[in-house]
């Protein structure tokens, strides 16, 4: 396993992360947590040091289960840690959250959660339309101050917004969705990173599973993800034809397709590590070897196009 520097932090953190969100029932139905254990397991065994999750991940469900593994297993201290909030599903209805006293009660219970005594990087999970800035820095100092947590971080927001918080604090690390066709942030948020020195830790670099190779034209896509375009009808058939091409190049490198959708995303400069939704361990196997190298110029533009003509042709089949 590669390591790396996360942004202007002590973090060194592996280039593949352990993501949680797999443990989010609302999202993607019920997830056994006994494979799912197993992985976390698994993911240490391959070097990976490096897991996120957050209080919405289930409403707690997620930071439960962690919590409890590491206590048993006595790994807390060989994981860096990040969690988010801004979901208040204490309170009611779930609502976005941002206030001062609010952040300090879900950092409380994160931590009540996650059975430890830090958090490595607390992450704002989106933009509060609301938000309140001074009142957020207020809490992250108080908390900084008490060694709740090492350093922060913020989650799909744009660079004015990103600009408004380190007016009062740093902002050590972005988390955005970023993949072979989910690519928006590369001409903004990318290059605001790269010159500010924050980290970027993305989400869905296989496009929640479908750009991991398995599904076919004439599969069958259940849940949330059926909603979206790429995921039924010709959307589908034109991205799964786009697929079928990019195995064969993987192929030619002797990378299979979630490794090669991973290492991808990876060889962009900004990008410090890349989460991987995990449900079970050969999921966390099946994508390591992207982090031992990344592409060569040639192939990162020829997949990029090769995808870029396919979302394009597969939004308009679906107008």
């Amino acid at each position: 396993m590669k390591y790396t520097r996360l942004g202007k932090t002590d973090l060194d953190v592996s280039r593949i992360c352990f993501g949680c969100w797999q443990l989010s029932p609302s999202f993607w139905g019920e997830v056994p947590v006994g494979p799912w254990a197993d992985s976390v397991r698994a993911a240490l065994e391959l070097g990976v040091n490096f897991i996120d999750t957050a209080d919405a991940y289930g409403d707690g469900h997620a930071e439960t289960e962690l919590g409890k593994l590491l206590k048993q297993d006595g790994t807390r201290d060989q994981f860096i840690i990040a969690t988010k909030f801004y979901w208040n599903f204490a309170d009611g209805p779930r609502h976005p959250d941002t206030t001062h006293d609010y952040i300090l009660r879900a950092c409380e219970a994160s931590l009540q959660r996650l059975q430890t005594e830090r958090i490595d990087l607390y992450q704002i999970h989106a933009w509060d339309a609301i938000t309140r800035p001074d009142e957020v820095a207020k809490a992250f100092h108080q908390l900084k101050q008490a060694g709740k947590v090492r350093w922060f971080g913020v989650s799909n927001l744009n660079p004015e917004q990103m600009d408004l918080y380190r007016s009062r604090f740093e902002v050590s690390c972005l988390q955005p969705p970023y993949s072979l066709v989910a690519r928006d942030i590369e001409a903004r948020e990318l290059p605001y990173c790269l010159n500010h020195q924050i980290g970027v830790i993305n989400y869905s670099p296989l496009f929640r599973g479908l750009l991991g190779g398995n599904y076919k034209a004439d599969s069958t896509i259940t849940g949330n993800r059926a909603k979206g375009p790429l995921f039924h009808g010709e959307g589908l058939r034109i991205i799964a034809a786009a697929i079928e091409k990019a195995k064969t190049i993987g192929a030619e490198i002797g990378l299979t397709m979630p490794e090669l959708a991973m290492r991808w995303t990876l060889t962009h400069p900004a990008i410090t590590s890349a989460i991987a939704g995990v449900r079970k361990p050969e999921h966390i196997k099946g994508v390591v070897k992207a982090a031992e190298a990344p592409l060569d110029q040639r192939t990162w533009h020829q997949l990029a196009g090769l995808f870029a003509q396919a979302k394009a042709e597969a939004l308009a089949a679906a107008k």
